[in-house]
């Protein structure tokens, strides 16, 4: 009895290591807040767009790539968002769609780089048409 609770435990305790380390093995999601918040204007005087993004990213070494290309990303978002038409922003479909604009947008960016390993996702934290 006393073997098999042993063999049991074994067994157990090996299937649980290999899930940990299957669990570390896996890169880690990070977000990376691109201050300051984009503040553009848009096609109409006295309306502008206020818009706080963050990036997700896999892995480190990946976090640590992109950041250093965050000139060239901001570069890429300002001349996406500028100058749209504000009516164009206005209801939750019309956001998603930029934001996948946006994806587009520093996605491009960072294979001029040959850079985009690492890059998921774009994400608005702060959306604001005034």
């Amino acid at each position: 009895m006393r073997f098999l609770l042993l063999l049991c435990g074994l067994i157990f305790s090996g299937w649980v290591l290999a899930q940990d380390a299957a669990d570390d093995a896996q890169p880690a999601i990070e977000y990376l807040e691109m201050s300051p918040k984009f503040t553009v204007n848009l096609d109409v005087p006295r309306k502008y767009l206020l818009v706080n993004v963050q990036l997700m990213v896999e892995g480190k070494d990946n976090m640590e790539k992109i950041k250093k290309h965050l000139p060239a990303l901001r570069h890429a978002l300002i001349m996406l968002y500028s100058g749209r038409n504000a009516n164009e922003l206005g209801t939750k479909e019309q956001r998603e769609a930029l934001r996948r604009e946006s994806v587009e947008a520093v996605r491009n960016a960072l294979d001029k780089y040959d850079n985009s390993d690492g890059f998921r996702d774009v994400f608005f934290s702060e959306f604001l048409v005034n």
